[in-house]
């Protein structure tokens, strides 16, 4: 009985590859995860005021206190993810944070039209984004890293 990873030869060549790969590979898409928040934290700061009357602008209460939090999970998280540290509570935490700024920066459905296209685009990229980031949580951010694996 074959299987479909001894079907073809090149599919085992291509799955040994793939596993003796995997902690680079886990690495690599961490930090390309990560990169787009500690990037985003780091504007935060140079765009303070600009990012708290924006958080303001939805009507959420305290926005200097929400932008020192914002900009302190997309930094801390980020790096968290970067270096391996708890990788897991890390995407789980950026996770959360980018499902609620989807719902509340990016309601497409509740703007004028000619916004509604690149604000779906938006919460589809950070929906897709927290995808990437629930799988980290379910399998843990690979053997390189500070907590190797977990």
């Amino acid at each position: 009985m074959t299987t479909a990873n001894t079907t073809h030869a090149g599919t085992n060549v291509l799955d040994n590859a793939l596993n003796t790969s995997a902690p680079t590979i886990a690495l690599i898409g961490r930090v390309l995860l990560a990169a787009m928040f500690v990037l985003a934290g780091f504007d935060k700061i140079g765009g303070f005021e600009g990012t708290a009357g924006y958080i303001g602008s939805v009507g959420l209460p305290f926005p200097e206190v929400l932008t020192m939090l914002t900009i302190a999970v997309e930094i801390g998280a980020g790096l968290a993810l970067i270096v391996g540290f708890q990788v897991r509570i890390a995407a789980l935490l950026l996770a959360g944070f980018t499902l609620a700024a989807s719902v509340l920066f990016h309601n497409y459905w509740a703007m004028p039209a000619e916004q509604a296209y690149v604000q779906q685009l938006m919460f589809m990229k950070n929906i897709s984004v927290a995808g990437g980031l629930l799988m980290i949580v379910a399998l843990g951010g690979g053997a390189l890293g500070l907590n190797k694996g977990k």
